[in-house]
C-alpha cells in the first residue's frame, strides 16, 4: 500500500496509483538563427521578381550612366555643325528605355516585395503555431502581432532595398570612372572630397542601425499593453481606470518618439549634408573644367557631362546612405528571427496501438519561471474511466490537463497514452486520440456549424447536430436566425451558451481521451446535470478527465486526483476522500455537513 501524508489526512490505497519510475528528461534544443539568414531567404522568396528587379534597376542604372555621354557628343555635334541626329535618336531611344525600366522596378519592387512579406508573415504564423501554448509566453500578443504586420512589412523590403542599394552603385561609379575619361583633373578633383562624404555618411547610418532597433522595440511593447487593455476593457471600466491604463499603454511613447526623431533627423541630415555637398562639387568641378575648356583639353559637350557626372558620382552617398535603409529591414528582419529561433515542438511518427485512452504520467515535473508547479508527479488514468481532478487554486489542475494532450511538454518525466510516451505520436494521431474542452472556448470558424466542426476530423451536419444536443445547445442553436448556418459574428451568445458551443465541439469528434477543463464554470444547474449524464451515459467509452471545481462533479467520477503541493496527493473515489478535513477544504466554504450525497451544487 502505498499513502501520500499531509498532516494527519491520508489517501486511501488504489490499484491505479503509479509506482515511482525515473526517467530522463526529453532533450532538445535549438540553434538562434541570423536575422542575415532570414533575409536571404526573404530575398531568395521574392523569386523571378528578384531577378526582373535587378535587371531593370541594373538597365535604369546604365541608362543613367551612359545618358550624360550621349547628352554631351548631341551638344558637341550642334556647336561642331555635325548632323546631330543620330545622337538625337540615342536620346530618344535612352529615355524611352528609362521610362520602361522604370515602370518595370516599380512593378517587380512591388510585386517581389509582396511575394517575401506574405512568405515571412506566414512563416511566423507557422511557427507561432508550431510552438504551441507556450508561445504567448515567450512574445505577447501584441508584440506578435507587431512582428507579422509592420515588422515583416519592413523585412520584407530586403530583397528592393539591396537590389537599390547596388543598383545605385553602377552610375556612382560609372560616374567617378567617366569623369577620369574626360579629364583625370576632374576625377582628382571629385575625390578629394570622397573621404568627408563617406565619413558623413558612415556615422549617419550606424545612428540610423541603433535607432531602428530602439523604435521597433518600443512598437512591439506598446502593442503587447494595447491587446492587454482591449481585453480587460470591462475591468477598466468597471474599476474608472482608464486615464491610468492609457498612461500605461502609452509609457513606451516617449522612447518611440525619440527614436522616430532621430531616424528623421538621421535622413533629414544626411539629405542636408549631400545637398550642400553637391552644388560644392558641381562648382569645383565646373570651375576646373572651364579651366580644361579655355585650354583646348575639353569640348563644350564634355563640360556639360562633366556636370552630369559630379552628380552622379555624388550618387555613391545616397548607395551608402542605402544601407541606413537596410538598417531597419534588418532590425525588423532580426525581429523575426527571434521568433523563428524557438524551437518548435517535434512530433514523431508512431501510431497508436488499439487501446482506450490509457493516460500515464511519469515522474513529470513542470517548472514556470523556474519554479516548480507539478513536481514529480506520478498519475494514471484507467483507460475509460471518468477522473476528476481538483485541487486548490493553483495547484496545476489545467497544467495537468495540458499535459494530457501536449498542449505543453514537461520539463521532466514523461506522459503516456496507451503506453507510447506523446512525443512519439505523429500529430494527427494524438489531435485524433486527445480532444479538448475549455473553460472559455475561442470561437473558431465563419458559422455555428464551422465552429463546432472545427477539427482534424470534419464530421457532418447530423454529427454536428448530435454533439449540439450533446452539449445542450441544439436548442438555442436553432432559435438563431438561420440556425447552424448562423454566421458567427451574427450569433450573440452568453457565456455559458459559448461554453456549450465548446463543448459540442469536443463532443463531436471521437476522441478516445476526452479532456475538459473546468467546462461547467458559466453553466446553470440543469445544464451541468445534463452534461453529467452524457459524461457518464453516451461518452461513457471514453477516457475521460476533468477539471473540477465543484464538489457534484467529483461526486459522479469514477477516481478523483488530489492535486497538492505540485503532486497528486491521493487518487481515489470522491466519498473516500470526504473523510478527510483537506479535501473538504479544496471546495467552497459552507459545504453541507452531510457529505457528497446531499450535496447540492449552488
Amino acid at each position: 500500500m502505498r499513502l501520500n501524508k499531509v498532516g494527519e489526512d491520508r489517501c486511501p490505497a488504489h490499484p491505479y496509483r503509479r509506482h515511482d519510475t525515473p526517467l530522463q528528461p526529453p532533450a532538445g534544443a535549438g540553434s538562434r538563427p541570423k536575422s542575415d539568414r532570414v533575409i536571404r531567404r526573404i530575398v531568395q522568396r521574392g523569386g523571378g521578381w528578384t531577378g526582373l528587379l535587378l535587371v531593370a534597376s541594373l538597365t535604369v542604372a546604365g541608362v543613367e550612366t551612359v545618358f550624360p555621354a550621349v547628352l554631351g557628343r548631341t551638344v558637341d555635334a550642334v556647336l561642331g555643325g555635325h548632323d546631330p541626329t543620330p545622337w538625337l535618336v540615342g536620346c530618344g531611344l535612352l529615355v524611352a528605355l528609362l521610362i520602361t525600366s522604370g515602370a518595370l522596378n516599380d512593378l517587380a519592387g512591388g510585386m517581389g516585395t509582396a511575394r517575401a512579406t506574405a512568405w515571412l508573415r506566414k512563416s511566423v504564423l507557422d511557427h507561432i503555431l508550431a510552438l504551441g501554448t507556450h508561445s504567448t509566453r515567450l512574445f505577447p500578443v501584441g508584440d506578435i502581432t507587431t512582428r507579422m504586420v509592420g515588422n515583416a512589412a519592413d523585412a520584407g523590403r530586403a530583397g528592393t532595398v539591396l537590389v537599390w542599394a547596388v543598383a545605385a552603385l553602377v552610375p556612382a561609379v560609372g560616374g567617378i570612372v567617366a569623369l577620369a575619361l574626360i579629364d583625370p583633373v576632374l576625377c582628382l578633383t571629385f575625390l578629394a572630397a570622397a573621404p568627408v562624404l563617406l565619413v558623413m555618411v558612415r556615422s549617419n547610418v550606424r545612428n540610423a542601425s541603433e535607432l531602428a532597433e530602439r523604435y521597433l522595440r518600443a512598437q512591439g511593447r506598446i502593442a503587447s499593453r494595447l491587446v492587454d487593455a482591449l481585453t480587460g476593457a470591462r475591468s477598466i471600466a468597471a474599476a474608472h481606470t482608464t486615464a491610468r491604463e492609457c498612461r500605461r499603454v502609452l509609457a513606451p511613447l516617449p522612447e518611440l518618439h525619440d527614436a522616430g526623431m532621430g531616424m528623421w533627423r538621421v535622413q533629414t541630415r544626411l539629405a542636408a549634408q549631400q545637398a550642400l555637398l553637391v552644388p560644392v562639387l558641381q562648382v569645383a568641378v565646373l570651375a576646373i573644367a572651364g579651366i580644361e575648356l579655355g585650354r583646348g583639353l575639353i569640348s563644350p559637350g564634355e563640360v556639360l557631362a562633366a556636370t552630369q557626372y559630379v552628380g552622379l558620382a555624388v550618387g555613391i552617398g545616397s548607395a551608402v546612405s542605402s544601407v541606413a535603409r537596410f538598417a531597419r529591414v534588418r532590425a525588423a528582419a532580426g525581429r523575426a528571427a527571434e521568433v523563428l529561433a524557438e524551437p518548435a515542438t517535434k512530433y514523431g511518427a508512431a501510431a497508436l496501438p488499439q487501446g482506450r485512452g490509457w493516460v500515464e504520467f511519469r515522474a513529470v515535473t513542470v517548472r514556470e519561471g523556474g519554479i516548480p508547479v507539478l513536481q514529480d508527479l506520478d498519475l494514471v488514468v484507467p483507460g475509460g474511466a471518468l477522473v476528476a481532478v481538483v485541487g486548490r487554486s493553483g495547484s496545476g489542475k489545467s497544467l495537468l490537463a495540458a499535459l494530457a494532450g501536449r498542449l505543453v511538454d514537461p520539463d521532466e518525466g514523461q506522459v503516456l497514452l496507451d503506453g507510447v510516451p506523446l512525443p512519439e505520436l505523429e500529430r494527427r494521431e494524438l489531435r485524433r486520440a486527445v480532444g479538448y474542452g475549455f473553460e472559455r472556448p475561442a470561437l473558431i470558424g465563419d458559422t455555428l456549424t464551422d465552429v463546432i466542426a472545427l477539427g482534424e476530423h470534419i464530421p457532418d451536419q447530423l454529427e454536428v447536430a448530435a454533439a449540439a444536443r450533446a452539449a445542450y445547445a441544439d436548442g438555442f442553436i436553432r432559435q438563431m436566425p438561420q440556425g447552424y448556418r448562423t454566421r458567427l459574428v451574427d450569433a450573440r451568445m452568453s457565456g455559458g451558451e459559448i461554453q456549450r458551443i465548446g463543448l459540442a465541439r469536443a463532443f463531436a469528434h471521437t476522441a478516445r481521451v476526452l479532456v475538459l477543463d473546468d467546462v461547467a464554470a458559466s453553466l446553470d444547474t440543469v445544464t451541468e446535470h445534463h452534461i453529467r449524464q452524457v459524461l457518464t451515459g453516451a461518452l461513457a467509452d471514453r477516457t475521460r478527465l476533468v477539471v473540477a471545481h465543484r464538489a457534484s462533479t467529483a461526486a459522479h467520477a469514477d477516481l478523483v486526483a488530489w492535486l497538492d503541493d505540485g503532486r497528486v496527493r491521493c487518487l481515489a473515489p470522491h466519498h473516500e476522500l470526504w473523510k478527510q478535513p483537506g479535501y473538504r477544504e479544496v471546495f467552497d466554504e459552507g459545504l453541507p455537513s452531510g457529505g457528497p450525497d446531499n450535496w447540492k451544487p449552488a
